[in-house]
């Protein structure tokens, strides 16, 4: 004789899914959310995508100001140090040798800056759902990068007219560091941004730091002169700038003038990588403790 069927044998709960995802606290300083970031690549492109579209928003003339601004700054330098201040160009044209320092010193102050407030900009994103945050300073890095290239075509076609027109100005085979020097510029930028983000949190007087801090740095490094034209004595206290090697190896590529050197190049990599590392290092202590601070 068969059992008699249970009633309640209907009712019987299925056993709950297997999570797709599970996201628990991170206690270790040491994590590099590499695969994360990856991961959530397609979150990184819609932000970047925002960044962009945010940076003019409400303006006149948009995205033209990413050639304006290189062009203002550009006319300011030639007329103020080198019409009245009459400061050495190495013979090469005023107007190319301040626009390579200018393309290059806006990528980075221009991701250290915007990089310096990812915490208390995104306080509130970042209490109400969960993605790497490390994706927000990476995203204004490379929208950053963009704007970099806008200012680099407008650079190079300047630089085209020269040579063609010219015998002024003769590259060199330091042209092909460029691309690296683009990476050290980038991650350097974000390197600080970072640190600054996270020490922001809780000290706010380290945004009156960073708005003349990044003034005083700029003639720290040789955007508006050439390291040629200092003394050995100031020279060598120059030389451990890491953005004074950058932009001298940039201008000497171009120019075939200077004083660049290997050891600069490494050294401003190595500065770089450290420097990324620290960054990464206080980002992570800063993100388990910041929605109580900010």
């Amino acid at each position: 004789m068969s059992a008699a069927p249970d009633p309640e044998a209907d009712n019987v709960p299925d056993p709950p899914p297997e999570w797709t995802l599970v996201i628990t606290p991170r206690r270790s300083l040491w994590h590099f959310p590499f695969q994360e970031i990856w991961e959530f690549r397609d979150l990184l492109f819609m932000l970047v995508q925002r960044e962009i579209v945010i940076s003019y928003k409400q303006t006149i003339l948009g995205p033209m100001w990413y050639l304006l601004q290189p062009l203002i700054t550009m006319v300011t330098f030639v007329v103020i140090f080198g019409k009245i201040a009459d400061i050495s160009t190495e013979g090469v044209p005023p107007m190319l040798f301040y626009l390579a320092g200018i393309v290059i010193w806006n990528y980075f102050a221009d991701t250290f800056v915007r990089t310096s407030a990812t915490f208390l900009l995104n306080a509130e994103l970042f209490g109400k759902v969960y993605f790497p945050r490390l994706l927000m300073p990476l995203a204004m890095v490379i929208s950053g990068l963009i704007k970099f290239g806008i200012q680099l075509a407008l650079f190079l076609f300047i630089y085209a007219w020269y040579l063609a027109t010219t015998n002024q100005i003769h590259a060199s085979a330091w042209l092909w560091v460029v691309p690296v020097l683009v990476m050290i510029i980038g991650g350097q930028g974000l390197a600080m941004g970072i640190l600054f983000s996270s020490g922001t949190t809780k000290y706010r007087d380290l945004n009156f730091v960073l708005q003349f801090g990044i003034q005083l740095l700029m003639y720290a490094t040789p955007i508006i002169y050439p390291m040629s034209l200092l003394s050995p004595r100031y020279r060598a206290v120059l030389w451990w700038n890491p953005l004074a090697h950058v932009v001298e190896i940039f201008r000497a590529g171009l120019f075939s003038v200077g004083v660049p050197s290997w050891e600069g190049l490494a050294y401003a990599s190595l500065f770089m990588v450290v420097s990324l590392v620290v960054g990464i290092l206080a980002f992570n202590y800063t993100e388990q403790t910041f929605i109580d601070t900010v």
